[in-house]
């Protein structure tokens, strides 16, 4: 729940950039070679290329997703040589998951098809200007998108914060 009610116009604000970004999610998924991972594998590819090997329960925490789904999904993507599986270093009762070298060539395809379309469409379609703005909007996405403390052990930082905290991480203590 946010901290303060949202006005009309923020209401409003909000209706506009949750279509627009779902109109810029699905031109950047049409613009991605891999046309058979779901943005939820290629989720979990990115995750796992930036944090590094993780488990089943991590990773769905990670991901705000079941365990039992993202046991699927990487299940799958173990399937089509993008992860691999190891004993966990210290808990012989798990796996952990990692990048193959098909996986990286994968991931890294997938986000240079993605960049690439966007740079085209960035040069093609603002101005100078709007290229401007557009970088200082980002930076205000970001702020939208990182959480302002940490749950769930974190009080807020600012009476503003209103960071969404999913069942299972308020568990997790």
């Amino acid at each position: 729940m946010p901290a303060h009610e949202p006005d009309q116009e923020q209401v409003r604000i909000a209706a506009d950039l949750t279509a627009a970004v779902g109109q810029l999610s699905r031109h950047l998924r049409a613009a991605s070679p891999q046309g058979e991972l779901t943005p939820t594998q290629r989720s979990a590819l990115s995750r796992i290329a930036t944090d590094g090997a993780a488990t089943t329960a991590a990773m769905a925490r990670a991901e705000l997703v079941r365990p039992q789904s993202m046991r699927l999904t990487l299940g799958y993507l173990e399937e089509q040589g993008l992860l691999e599986r190891a004993p966990h270093p210290t808990d012989g009762r798990q796996v952990v998951f990692s990048l193959t070298a098909e996986g990286r060539r994968t991931l890294a395809s997938v986000r240079q098809s993605k960049r690439s379309w966007l740079a085209g469409a960035i040069a093609d379609r603002l101005t100078r200007d709007e290229q401007r703005t557009l970088t200082e909007a980002t930076e205000l996405l970001k702020r939208l998108t990182t959480p302002c403390c940490s749950p769930p052990t974190t009080p807020p930082r600012s009476p503003r914060c209103s960071w969404p905290v999913s069942s299972s991480a308020s568990r997790r203590g």
